[in-house]
């Protein structure tokens, strides 16, 4: 039996609508959802528009869950995807809520690839090494692409490390284990002149 909607009234700033059936209080609401089920005064709440209603519960959640996991870090689509899968968001609102952060620019894969490139290059990591943390996120081989070209040259990169650390071949190692070319290394240890104790890193 069909009930009817007598009163939505404000729970406060950010806190939503109140919602009141046949007189009675019922439960508080988003706004953005109270707006998208059509709830109004005077309308009635049948089974079609409960269901329509839980839809729209489950949509704002998953919205909500998926800006929350932004909040604390920059994500790429498919991470942010897997986010959302582990608590339990069904495919096709996963899907809505990843294109509608895409539509608000929250959610950018070329973004996400540039920062990241950015920060494992200013680490100390070799082309190699930021191309293999880029790969299992989702991102496009052009998207990785983009990235790597937009940082500082390898060899530079490389060369800075060995000025900074000398020569040695703990150097050699590290630079290794960074993920830099063979040839860029062999090249930056060349320049350096063989010198044989590495500095500190200031």
């Amino acid at each position: 039996m069909a009930v009817v909607v007598t009163a939505l009234r404000s729970a406060g700033r950010g806190r939503g609508v109140r919602v009141e059936l046949d007189g009675a209080a019922w439960r508080t609401l988003p706004l953005e959802v109270v707006v998208r089920a059509g709830l109004a005064v005077g309308r009635q709440v049948d089974r079609p528009q409960l269901r329509l209603l839980r839809r729209e519960l489950r949509r704002h959640e998953a919205l909500r869950a998926a800006t929350a996991a932004l909040g604390r870090r920059d994500l790429s689509a498919r991470e942010l995807d897997a986010r959302l899968r582990r608590r339990e968001v069904t495919r096709a609102e996963r899907d809505e809520a990843v294109a509608t952060l895409r539509s608000a620019g929250l959610v950018d894969d070329d973004r996400f690839a540039r920062s990241r490139a950015l920060a494992l290059a200013d680490r100390g990591y070799g082309d190699a090494a930021i191309r293999a943390d880029l790969e299992p996120r989702g991102l496009t081989v052009e998207t990785i692409g983009a990235a790597l070209a937009g940082l500082e040259p390898e060899a530079d990169r490389a060369a800075a490390i060995v000025a900074r650390r000398g020569g040695g071949n703990s150097t050699a190692r590290f630079l290794a284990r960074r993920g830099f070319d063979e040839d860029v290394l062999e090249a930056a240890m060349t320049a350096a002149g063989g010198a044989e104790e590495p500095r500190a890193l200031p």
